[in-house]
């Protein structure tokens, strides 16, 4: 036998016996008769478990006794005190009533006072041994340790080092237990609960070891049991009966019967109990190891009664309970020097991904920000998968934004900023907003000063968003109301076509693709790898104009700035201003924004310097140097990513700017531009849109058979599905930018509404107060409504639904729009029926007479050429599925897997999804001035004061023309510029876009940003395709063709109302034709042409004649600046998208189209 039982011997060899022999210094001899322990060879095995049963019992009788004392003195000095006071209620004078009061008051301080020392205590005591705090968690780990010795072994405390430690060990333990017992409230049931008897059979023994020089396996690992994994409390009680069992079974099984002499035991390790429990526990029964001893036995008959109910109940419910435990369920650690953001709302593969591709793009300078998402529900492979792909930055944790505790585990009062997602695709928009208005309301009850940016469906959800006291746009806060962007995008494609496109493809980051050949994708890729950019303009251009600092800028750096930050005199508040004017200065710390392909790029601006860089001609090369003036801007290097975390930057209480105007207005002609709009024309209070006193819906619907006898022309139609249940989709964002005080009053286009009338009486509310509105209820599918709208004449179609999200499947929820459109291109139009409709109205449409004075190209409307088939007719659809745009267009080869922005109907400006949007979120967060410049470009100069009014009227309302609401229309608009006639005939003709760009900006404050190219234009052999793709900011050499229209931002002409006075309140502005967008331009000579021929033969010939007489005619055109306004050689023309597309191809004649419904529409 051996010398020494191991009860921590797991690494026993199991083909061997499992006795071991170590060397040890001190005397250990084995437990048996043939070896005493002694010379009288006696067992002291019950000197240590009486010494666990005597403080057990000893204690317990000590509380009870001190127990009994204490009732006993209570009763007395209840006694007492009634004695006394029935003292003084009989007899007792003022004196001894004074007398006996004051002892009383006393004992009553002295009683308050000891109470107040054992609180004092006992709150100190349950601290020490919390789990809550570090010395608990220190404590209680402690607990879990365990120092194992053989059965009963002689040892010297002295020499024996695993005894002192065990020693050690257990005056830790008497103490943690001394805590617990002052921290009791209740003495007796402390002694009597379970963790207390655990300590009386684990602790005492150690210290009478230490006297007999002897050591006892006992119940040590009694204590393993019961304060091991708590995890939950089945688990607990499994646990602990399974590990409290098999140490008895250790206990007897290695110890013998007593009545035996203990010579029945066996040699059995503590985790063979442990696997023999188990196999009974489980009433499998191997009989590989078995209990010898009576007492073993006997126990194994009552355990196995209990454990195998225990085993059936409760193991099945433990795996139950660990299955259903989040695997998110844990807390975010914050890792220093590194932000980090929170992510909610609506949680998906798609939302997630869209996201993740735009904010950790590799064009971003430093994206040093973790993000953590949090959503109730536990994300699905795909979508875990894509986590784990991008691990080292992105964490999701399970809860929900509502719940406290769940913001508290990913750290919200720490975070940066938190972003709350949208579903774009719900069936009840106004139930979405309220979920994410209720999202933001728990974020910043949490913490008021936490940056969230939110997105929005409705528009006029996001004056909820003002009721929330701590919710601050000067902070950060922002909210993107995607119905309002989506709309707005759109309404400048009615306006510009194209530049939906455009806009989207700056806010999103999009990778540079390289292709060799030479198509229309080459161009239009090379545009889409630029993005917005901010960056501080370097003092070098300190003192200079806008305009100047911009050639130099593009000429020099390879940047286009289109707008900068500025500071007024006489503001405090900064503005954001577009393309301002020859009058504003660049001061020193002027924030830029630049359309450049990445970050790096951008910063040549800050670091420019003309004594070190003037004669550099590389821009890679400007760098930063080593002048001293560049050193003293040292504190301004911070990046607008990081003074906007700072707040330093939110000068506006709304998320749309202050605009700056050119103020005042003391431009030539003025006073007459004046009274003529203060005693005809009416804006909103802001003087922001064009406005009239709100009309029945009654008024402005046409029949068929009305649509048909008026001629409609340079119109916008919107073919709108909906009926009386479908969600609104806010009309009004689409109008707001049409109407734009911008715009002279005869240059609006009308707006005619085909769709259903019930849904259109819903969306009137918001309509009633805009002028040249038109609605014909009917369906956008039927042929006769838009024949009867002149669809072949308009300037742009508008297909929209509002019933796309009613759908589950997401291949047929643009069915309707991918059938309207279909529709409309497959028509037939015959080349004579706008003449035939003005005949039959008893008269000769004005400019048919080429005699009359309005023909002349000042004054007059140059017809486009009818379209005959409906391919021809400029479309722009709405889809919600990115993949159905392969429905759009049936002779392009677009893979069903291509992504939105590299299909052709995409790049032609022809297809617009909401999708697009999502890259605004992360644009957001890290340059919140990027929202703002998109939004004051799309909404048509949406600002706080009609956002408020909005709020509370959900109207507009009028106010006078006075000279402050005026200077309010003094601003840039996006517009086309034609270049096959005007001024830039000669650059149009294999000329360079830099030097356009330069001759614009210098001659006509011009800022132009893009090209709108025919698809086809590269190929050598002429093509009948009219389509046209985007190609944002060209490079300075980029070569230019005829039939290219130029993205510009043009200056508020304030003559332009001057000229047509007589033709101020037609309905069709003189830069709207039958097929002619209004910003569209061309710049011809002041003579009047003569009228060409209507064979195709010699049209090149006067396109070539018409061209030479240019430079020989003059108008005085003024700018918008006072110091600077002198005479120009350009005429402003209209020129439509279509026009420029078949300028060659067919004949034109001038007209002036009869206003619609002139009296109504005049406000």
């Amino acid at each position: 036998m051996s010398n020494n039982i191991n009860a921590n011997n797991l690494n026993t060899d199991s083909s061997s016996s499992p006795v071991n022999v170590p060397k040890m210094d001190a005397l250990i001899i084995p437990v048996t008769m043939e070896v005493p322990c002694d010379s009288r060879g006696q067992r002291m095995w019950w000197a240590f478990l009486a010494s666990s049963m005597v403080t057990f019992f000893g204690g317990l009788f000590i509380i009870l006794l001190w127990r009994t004392l204490k009732y006993l003195w209570t009763v007395c000095c209840h006694c007492g005190v009634k004695t006394k006071e029935a003292q003084k209620i009989n007899g007792g004078g003022d004196a001894q009533a004074d007398g006996a009061c004051k002892p009383t008051d006393e004992k009553e301080e002295n009683v308050a006072a000891e109470v107040g020392w054992m609180t004092s205590v006992k709150d100190w005591a349950g601290v020490m041994i919390s789990a809550q705090t570090l010395t608990g968690r220190v404590l209680s780990h402690f607990l879990t340790s365990i120092v194992s010795h053989p059965i009963e072994s002689c040892q010297n405390f002295y020499k024996d080092f695993t005894l002192q430690i065990d020693m050690a060990f257990n005056v830790f333990f008497l103490l943690y237990f001394g805590l617990r017992f002052i921290a009791a409230n209740d003495k007796l049931w402390f002694w009597l609960e379970v963790n207390s008897v655990v300590d009386f059979f684990t602790v005492p023994p150690v210290f009478v070891s230490v006297y007999l020089n002897r050591s006892w396996l006992e119940f040590h690992l009694v204590a393993l049991c019961n304060n091991s994994i708590k995890l939950v409390n089945l688990c607990s009680i499994f646990i602990s009966t399974w590990l409290t069992a098999a140490g008895f079974i250790h206990l007897v099984e290695n110890s013998g019967d007593p009545w035996e002499n203990f010579q029945n035991n066996q040699p059995l390790t503590y985790w063979e109990c442990v696997y023999l429990l188990m196999v009974t526990m489980s009433t499998v029964g191997y009989g590989d190891v078995y209990a010898k001893t009576t007492l073993g036995r006997l126990f194994m008959v009552f355990f196995i009664l209990g454990g195998l109910a225990m085993f059936a109940s409760y193991v099945p419910e433990i795996i139950e309970l660990i299955g259903n435990r989040k695997k998110y369920g844990g807390s975010y650690s914050a890792v220093s020097g590194r932000k980090h953001i929170v992510v909610c709302g609506h949680i998906t593969l798609e939302s997630v991904s869209n996201f993740l591709k735009d904010f950790l793009h590799k064009d971003r300078d430093d994206v040093n920000v973790e993000i953590v998402f949090l959503h109730n529900i536990s994300p699905n492979l795909e979508l875990e998968a894509l986590f784990k792909r991008h691990f080292t930055q992105v964490e999701f944790y399970q809860g929900s934004v509502l719940n406290p505790h769940d913001l508290a585990r990913v750290k919200i009062e720490s975070a940066d900023a938190c972003l709350i997602l949208a579903n774009k695709y719900c069936a009840d928009p106004d139930a979405e907003d309220a979920s994410n208005i209720m999202r933001v309301i728990s974020i910043k009850n949490y913490h008021p000063k936490i940056r969230i940016i939110t997105q929005m469906l409705q528009y006029h959800n996001k004056a909820h968003l003002l009721n929330i006291p701590s919710w601050n746009w000067k902070e950060g806060d922002d909210a993107i109301c995607l119905a309002e962007l989506k709309l707005g995008f759109i309404a400048q494609s009615c306006l510009a076509p194209g530049l939906s496109t455009m806009l989207a493809n700056l806010f999103s980051m999009r990778s540079f693709i390289k292709i060799e050949e030479d198509t229309w994708q080459k161009y239009y890729l090379e545009g889409v790898a630029n993005e917005m950019y901010t960056e501080y303009l370097s003092s070098a251009f300190v003192g200079l104009s806008f305009p100047a600092v911009c050639e130099l800028v593009f000429a020099k750096l390879k940047l286009l700035m289109i707008a900068i930050e500025y500071k007024s005199e006489k503001r405090e508040s900064s503005s954001i201003l577009i393309n301002p004017g020859n009058h504003v200065k660049i001061q020193e710390g002027t924030l830029g924004f630049f359309i450049a392909s990445d970050a790096k790029e951008v910063k040549r601006a800050f670091f420019y310097c003309k004594a070190c860089h003037d004669d550099i001609t590389d821009p890679k090369r400007i760098k930063k140097c080593g002048c001293k003036r560049l050193e003293d801007e040292q504190p301004s290097t911070l990046s607008p990513k990081k003074k906007q975390r700072n707040g330093g930057m939110r000068n506006s209480p709304n998320s749309s700017p202050k605009l700056m105007r050119h103020d005042p207005l003391l431009i030539p002609g003025n006073e007459q531009i004046d009274n003529m709009d203060a005693n005809v024309k009416k804006y909103d209070s802001t003087g922001m849109f064009h406005w009239c006193p709100a009309k029945d819906i009654e008024k402005v619907i046409l029949t068929r058979s009305e649509a048909a006898m008026t001629v409609l022309s340079g119109h916008v139609v919107v073919c709108i599905f909906g009926d009386v249940k479908s969600a609104l989709i806010g009309l009004r964002n689409l109008v707001m930018p049409l109407r734009a005080s911008n715009f002279h009053y005869h240059e609006l286009k009308h707006i005619v509404f085909v769709g259903s009338l019930e849904y259109l009486r819903r969306e009137w509310e918001t309509l009633h107060n805009f002028p040249k509105v038109s609605i014909l209820p009917g369906t956008p599918l039927s042929r006769a409504d838009l024949r009867a709208v002149n669809i072949n004449l308009c300037d742009m179609c508008v297909i929209l639904s509002a019933n796309q999200n009613n759908i589950d499947d997401a291949s047929l929820q643009d069915k309707e729009c991918i059938l309207a459109s279909l529709n409309i291109k497959s028509m037939q139009f015959d080349d004579s029926i706008g003449v035939l409709q003005a005949n039959s109205q008893g008269f000769t449409p004005p400019g048919m007479d080429r005699s009359s004075p309005d023909n002349s190209p000042v004054h007059g409307l140059l017809r486009q050429p009818s379209i005959t088939t409906g391919a021809n007719i400029p479309i722009i659809t709405e889809l919600v599925n990115d993949s159905n745009v392969q429905f759009l267009d049936q002779d392009d080869d677009d893979d069903p897997d291509t992504e939105l922005y590299l299909t052709q109907p995409f790049a032609c400006g022809t297809a617009f999804a909401v999708s697009v949007l999502d890259s605004l979120m992360s644009a957001t967060y890290f340059n919140d001035n990027i929202l703002t410049l998109i939004r004051t470009l799309v909404t048509g100069g949406a600002t706080p004061e009609l956002e408020a009014l909005i709020a509370e009227e959900n109207a507009l309302r009028g106010g006078y023309s006075t000279p402050q609401t005026l200077a309010n229309r003094d601003r840039c608009r996006v517009a086309q510029l034609a270049l096959y006639d005007g001024p830039f005939a000669d650059l149009g003709d294999g000329g360079c876009y830099g030097d356009l760009f330069c001759k614009a900006l210098k001659t006509y404050n011009m800022l132009c940003f893009g090209i709108y190219r025919l698809r086809d234009a590269h190929l050598s052999t002429p093509s009948q395709c009219t389509k046209r793709y985007v190609i944002t900011n060209p490079p300075y050499e980029f070569e230019l063709v005829p039939t290219d229209l130029i993205f510009c931002l043009m200056q508020f002409d304030h003559n332009a109302g001057q000229s047509r006075a007589s033709l101020s309140h037609s309905s069709h502005s003189s830069y709207s034709s039958s097929k002619k967008s209004s910003s569209v331009h061309s710049i011809p000579s002041t003579a009047n042409r003569p009228n060409r021929t209507k064979t195709r033969d010699s049209r090149e010939k006067q396109n070539a004649t018409r061209m030479n007489r240019m430079g020989q005619a003059e108008k005085k055109w003024f700018t918008d600046e006072p110091d600077n306004a002198y005479p120009r050689n350009i005429q402003i023309k209209p020129m439509s998208t279509h026009m420029a597309n078949q300028i060659n191809q067919y004949k034109s004649t001038s007209s002036l189209i009869p206003p619609i419904r002139e009296v109504e529409d005049e406000c």
